[in-house]
């Protein structure tokens, strides 16, 4: 029984060496440590039984992806994990943001294919670059393109013929 308690207390330290190895960078020398001490609580399992020893194992599998989830989850919430982590960039309306109301009068707008539609990509409509969805298929650069279709913030275009 008390080996049982001391492949518990080497699970428990190894679950508390990988939650460590995602906070404080070592190299991976407390991962090497956490390996030790998964491994030598599977060798106490197995000096138990056969059985046992399995349960070890299979309590490994689980419990090596469950505190490395719990710890990602958590780092980000954390003082540290706040400090350390950075945050996304706050964007503003105008910055490749649409305004979903003024999309609206762009119905029928002409514009000129920036870069290449394939099937998405930017045009150009009188000065004001917006991401695009071309109706079907690839659309080379500096085509003409006419607004057909508009979805929340999403413009679907279509090519306009050069002879038409």
């Amino acid at each position: 029984m008390g080996w049982l308690i001391l492949a518990c207390v080497l699970y428990l330290v190894c679950a508390l060496l990988i939650i460590a190895e995602v906070f404080v960078p070592s190299g991976g020398i407390i991962s090497i440590a956490a390996l030790a001490c998964v491994i030598a609580g599977i060798v106490v399992c197995f000096n138990q039984g056969m059985v046992i020893g399995w349960i070890g194992i299979i309590v490994a599998i689980i419990m090596i992806p469950a505190v490395l989830i719990f710890a990602y989850k958590i780092l980000p919430k954390t003082k540290f994990g706040r400090h350390v982590t950075l945050s996304p960039p706050e964007r503003q309306q105008g910055d490749a943001i649409p305004d979903a109301n003024s999309l609206k009068e762009m119905l029928g707008t002409i514009g000129t294919v920036l870069s290449p539609l394939r099937p998405v990509g930017m045009c150009d409509f009188s000065g004001q670059r917006l991401e695009c969805v071309a109706e079907s298929g690839y659309v080379d650069k500096g085509k003409k393109v006419k607004v057909i279709k508009i979805e929340s913030t999403q413009l679907t275009v279509r090519l306009i013929e050069e002879n038409a």
